[in-house]
């Protein structure tokens, strides 16, 4: 998957500039599950503008710099649905913790169980992010369709989250029994 589709359903939602992009979408609704930076933003805009899947108009402000407001074309718009009906490939997983550890034999296990413990801080911390998150319950009646894609991601997120957090505490425990050798 690409940061452009990201944006693409954004924009298919409302016209919004790249300050918008990030600040009201990315920020708040979509970073746990694919982050993005400003310039990654802008630079993405770009080439969906070069490609004719977004438009793209300037506002005049006083007091203020113009803004470029960005909208989807019908052929952004045909892509991206193109796109949401692709089955997508299982993710490459690039995993630097994990690289660390495969070669971390040669570490005392004192400094292995403090890479791990930090990796669990860092873990936890995104559980407590995603548990900030208001969804409602996937029982709730009143919930839209919508949602309820949404709440069953976070509750996704929060899974994996655990089942790593409980590997860490697993791994710490078991290296914390074993003698440096």
């Amino acid at each position: 998957m690409s940061l452009a589709y990201v944006i693409l359903g954004f924009l298919q939602k409302e016209d919004m500039t790249g300050y918008d992009l990030k600040t009201s979408c990315f920020d708040q609704y979509i970073a746990h599950l694919w982050p993005a930076d400003q310039a990654q933003i802008y630079k993405t805009l770009d080439k969906l503008f070069e490609q004719g899947w977004i438009n793209c108009h300037v506002e005049i402000q006083r007091d203020r710099p113009n803004r470029k407001v960005y909208s989807l074309t019908e052929l952004g718009n045909a892509e991206l649905i193109s796109w949401l009906q692709c089955p997508q490939p299982l993710p490459i997983v690039r995993e630097p913790l994990l690289v660390q550890l495969f070669f971390a034999a040669q570490l005392p296990n004192g400094a292995i169980a403090s890479l791990l413990e930090k990796q669990l801080a860092a873990h936890y911390e995104k559980i407590s992010d995603c548990e900030a998150i208001k969804q409602p319950s996937v029982d709730n009646e009143l919930a839209t369709r919508e949602q309820l894609i949404h709440r069953l991601l976070l509750e996704l997120i929060v899974r994996r989250e655990q089942t790593y957090i409980d590997w860490l505490k697993s791994a710490i425990e078991i290296l914390g029994d074993k003698v440096d050798n």
